[in-house]
């Protein structure tokens, strides 16, 4: 109520005054002024935040300096002032260009970033859900050896494992909607780190994921809980780069001495004479634990951020998703790059001059392949647990890692 006397007050005072003399006419011009702040802050604040937040900060700024350009004219014309000195007019004008121009280049070069290929955590599951028309799911030609009609272990996974999770569940669980994206339920998909996490505090039965990291070790010896790994099949770790970058291979080395910040340059491993772009994964993933323990104590350089609209407002940094630069660099694990992803612009390198296939995880020649495991926890009190695990080691379980795309133990 106060601030609507106030403003009728400012109104009938610029009304009356502007056109008296003396000390009505400067009242009158001092409302005037006042109320055409007072509008240019209402109106403006909340499109120039909505500016900010959905688009970028610096068209923002560009919107700030065009309009405080445009109150300083008006107030130029309020008071009576004919022109500015020569020199603060082509400032202000320097400015608004100036802001203008950051803020469109800014802007187109995001819009350009996002339509660089990526390799990311980001991938629709729905295509490998169990009992879904048309789902891309591994299925045995014969019903599994194992079926579970109640009292069902909890299941969570890993994004590049979601597609053997599911290939189980089809198998020996009773049909019925088990969606991707479930808040609960018997079968379920966080990631990585949510499902340790989930395990670790008894959430979940099982996940299907790589080896923990040690914060996850860690995390779980804390809490009490020991975790139980058991091995379900083999993996390569892989390392990919731009399909045009003519380097084919690295050494073990040399991956060390790139992610350990020791060799920053292609043209250093036989390619073109540009920085290395080495992307990494967030902390606690499966890939990101395996390059942890790649670089054998070597310390890892920082990884590379990028900028994230927080929906509550501001700006948030998390490690940026590999982006197909000419000089990228990045690593996950063979079957998400070749059948998850499917993108054709990247190419696997060369590891110790082997190539990751079936054939050389199979044979033990290329020297990333590791485990990935069937976890659960000496807490566990459900006793369909173990009998889950032990037919997923069975000839039926190995066979549908198989139909996967992953390579069984017995191909170890």
């Amino acid at each position: 109520m106060r601030a609507l006397l106030v403003f009728i007050a400012l109104i009938a005072l610029a009304i009356l005054g502007i056109e008296r003399q003396g000390v009505w006419k400067w009242l009158g011009r001092g409302a005037l002024s006042i109320l055409s702040i007072g509008f240019a802050w209402t109106f403006s604040v909340l499109p120039l935040l909505f500016l900010s937040i959905m688009i970028d900060p610096m068209v923002a700024l560009a919107g700030v300096v065009l309009l405080l350009d445009g109150l300083l004219l008006l107030q130029l014309k309020i008071w009576g002032l004919r022109r500015l000195p020569q020199i603060a007019r082509w400032l202000l004008i320097g400015v608004a260009v100036a802001a203008i121009a950051g803020g469109a280049g800014r802007f187109v070069y995001q819009q350009v970033q996002k339509n660089i290929p990526t390799v990311s955590g980001e991938l629709d599951l729905r295509q490998y859900q169990p009992f879904e028309q048309g789902s891309k799911v591994a299925v045995l030609q014969q019903p599994a050896t194992l079926q579970l009609k109640e009292n069902l272990p909890r299941v969570d996974c890993a994004l590049a494992l979601y597609p053997v999770m599911s290939a189980f569940v089809q198998a020996v669980y009773p049909q019925g909607d088990y969606p991707v994206y479930a808040e609960r339920g018997p079968v379920r998909y966080t990631n990585t780190v949510k499902a340790y996490e989930r395990l670790i505090a008894g959430e979940t039965d099982v996940i299907f994921v790589a080896g923990p990291s040690q914060a996850q070790l860690d995390a779980a010896a804390a809490q009490g809980v020991k975790l139980l790994l058991t091995p379900i099949g083999r993996e390569a770790f892989v390392f990919f780069v731009n399909a045009k970058n003519p380097v084919d291979g690295l050494t073990v080395a040399q991956i060390q001495d790139i992610y350990s910040g020791a060799l920053t340059n292609w043209s250093e491993v036989g390619g073109r004479k540009q920085a290395i772009r080495a992307f990494q994964r967030p902390k606690g993933s499966g890939s990101q634990t395996m390059l942890e323990k790649l670089m054998e104590g070597k310390r890892l350089i920082e990884p590379l951020q990028e900028d994230l609209i927080n929906p509550m407002g501001g700006i948030i940094e998390q490690t940026a998703d590999y982006k197909n630069h000419r000089n990228a660099l990045g690593y996950s694990f063979r079957f998400f790059c070749t059948e998850m992803v499917q993108n054709s612009q990247i190419k696997l390198l060369c590891v110790d001059g082997v190539y990751p296939n079936r054939e050389s995880i199979q044979n033990g020649t290329y020297p990333l392949t590791a485990n990935f495991y069937a976890v659960s926890t000496d807490r566990c009190r459900n006793l369909n647990v173990p009998v889950l695990l032990e037919w997923i080691c069975s000839p039926q379980g190995q066979q549908l890692i198989e139909q996967t795309g992953y390579v069984g133990l017995e191909g170890g």
